[in-house]
């Protein structure tokens, strides 16, 4: 059994997260919180401070190519 075996996920996905060659520390740094209440709802919200985030950013607008009636199978 080598090493990665027997390492935490959280180790696990910190190592893979930052071996990259331009990695830097700060891209193993949490991106969500995960929320369990007691009713058995699990919620997962993306953290304010997360330098990574899904979605456009406002300084990237939509290309003509990436618009919805590009898309549009019914056409």
């Amino acid at each position: 059994m080598g090493s990665f075996d027997k390492m935490s996920a959280e180790e696990k996905r910190h190592d893979q997260l930052t071996t990259a060659p331009k990695a830097v520390e700060s891209d193993a740094d949490p991106r969500i919180n995960v929320t369990e209440k007691p009713d058995g709802v699990t919620r997962i919200d993306w953290r304010d401070d997360a330098a990574v985030r899904p979605g456009r950013s406002d300084d990237r607008k939509a290309s003509p190519s990436n618009t919805a009636a590009d898309t549009d199978d019914t056409k």
